[in-house]
């Protein structure tokens, strides 16, 4: 993979929560690297593990109530991720010191490269889409939350 990620190769059907119930910063790392981790066969605590020390270096809360949580994890073979509406906003010491309630979670194997950083600004692109993220704020459920992310992408790529 080059420039360019399809979005529907970065985040699978399954790979979204309508309504994740979290406490914390904290809670929302340990709930996404759980469901990831089944989706994509990795360790839960590994993906935790990768993303607790990321934040340590700085918040992933880019602003807008939207937060993109990565890393690598040893033993992927693809860049993959998993999208949360929270049921509620959470502090995630965001840029704009804003709560967060829309997170994008992107892991990478650890020999991605540049991969790592293009997914990242795919998801960056789409994410700064306002009106898209009052979308994804009103969607009903997954399947919906699914739709406006992968036929917007598209629209975006084309």
């Amino acid at each position: 993979m080059s420039q360019s990620f399809n979005m529907r190769d970065l985040l699978p059907a399954k790979a979204v929560a309508a309504s994740l119930e979290a406490a914390s910063k904290k809670d929302v790392l340990l709930q996404i690297s759980e469901a990831a981790a089944k989706n994509i066969g990795a360790d839960a605590q590994a993906v935790f593990d990768v993303l607790w020390e990321r934040e340590r270096l700085g918040t992933t809360g880019v602003g807008q109530g939207i937060a993109i949580p990565h890393g690598r994890v040893a033993g992927l073979d693809k860049v993959s991720g998993f999208f949360a509406r929270l049921a509620q906003p959470v502090g995630f010491d965001a840029i704009d010191d804003k709560p967060v309630d829309l997170v994008f979670l992107l892991l990478a194997p650890e020999s991605a490269g540049a991969d790592h950083l293009h997914a990242l600004a795919t998801v960056s692109r789409l994410l700064r889409d306002a009106k898209l993220c009052e979308q994804i704020r009103r969607a009903k459920d997954a399947g919906a939350i699914y739709r406006l992310l992968t036929e917007t992408a598209a629209v975006q790529a084309a």
